[in-house]
């Protein structure tokens, strides 16, 4: 994977100012490309405050032979919805966590990405962008390089990457449409439950109803502004609209065995290309069969 630039004026004064303003490549990748010689002017490596000139061509080999020797590479069938030599997003099923962790060091998406970039001989680290619950089910993107990542926690940060969810809420919802202001933050005495609290992370979800059913559910789409951890099932939990089947938030469900909470859409810029991507995906079968039967 390479990066290109020609220089066609004086906008820049060396290949540092190029490499930071234009391709917005961070302090920590720089000192790698440098070490491994990754940055060539006119097909030569060459030193990141060289001078440049209208002409000159700079490149910059973005990827790098990399292990993953935390991470046990396992077999599993995985849903691949969009994949090329940059990145590639999954459709994660419900009851399977993003990252290994003690409690599953051989059963996390990460593994199953690992036998699969093995069975291609990638040799890359495995770098999830995106990050879901164990019990939520949806689009998680992993990026294929450093910069790749990087670009995209870039987009998350400033809200170009725009995620989608459907969650089916307890109660009906008597406003079409809102937004959740609360901010958000770690519930004293816990690791895992977050809770509404002024000093808190700043947390904005939009949402909008897609169905009240007579059974006192309704199906909602959210659009997330900021990344909190559970902001969604806080924020539900917040306007006393739980999530179906959320145990933590809510109660358990005899319609569901997890809570009902699905990313089904994500739009982006790609990193190299600009161009925008759309990715959306159906409702997983539990979730159908919850709307089908109430």
């Amino acid at each position: 994977m390479i990066l290109e630039y020609k220089v066609l004026n004086n906008k820049y004064q060396n290949i540092k100012e190029i490499l930071k303003n234009h391709f917005n490549i961070s302090d920590r990748l720089l000192t790698k490309l440098k070490k491994n010689q990754k940055i060539l002017l006119n097909g030569f490596p060459t030193y990141v405050n060289k001078l440049v000139n209208a002409g000159d061509f700079i490149e910059v080999y973005i990827d790098f032979e990399e292990t993953a020797p935390n991470i046990v590479s396992k077999k599993m069938d995985l849903k691949i919805v969009f994949e090329d030599e940059y990145l590639l997003v999954l459709d994660k099923p419900a009851g399977i966590p993003v990252h290994p962790s003690m409690s599953h060091y051989e059963n996390s998406l990460s593994n199953g990405v690992k036998f699969y970039y093995d069975t291609k001989n990638l040799k890359k680290k495995i770098r999830p962008v995106n990050r879901l619950d164990k019990d939520t089910s949806g689009l998680v993107i992993f990026a294929k390089n450093e910069y790749i990542q990087e670009n995209l926690i870039r987009q998350m940060k400033n809200n170009k990457l725009k995620k989608y969810y459907y969650a089916i809420l307890v109660g009906n919802l008597g406003n079409i449409s809102g937004t959740i202001n609360a901010p958000i933050a770690r519930k004293s005495g816990s690791i895992i439950e977050r809770e509404i609290n002024l000093s808190g992370d700043p947390a904005i979800t939009h949402f909008e109803l897609v169905k009240n059913f007579k059974n006192s559910l309704c199906l909602v789409k959210f659009e997330l502004e900021t990344g909190r951890t559970h902001q969604i099932r806080v924020h539900s939990k917040y306007i006393n609209h739980p999530i179906l089947g959320d145990s933590l938030y809510g109660h358990s469900s005899k319609l569901i065995s997890r809570q009902s909470l699905h990313a089904f859409k994500l739009s982006f810029n790609h990193p190299i290309t600009t161009k925008p991507i759309i990715l959306e995906i159906d409702l997983p079968l539990d979730m159908k069969s919850v709307l089908k039967n109430i």
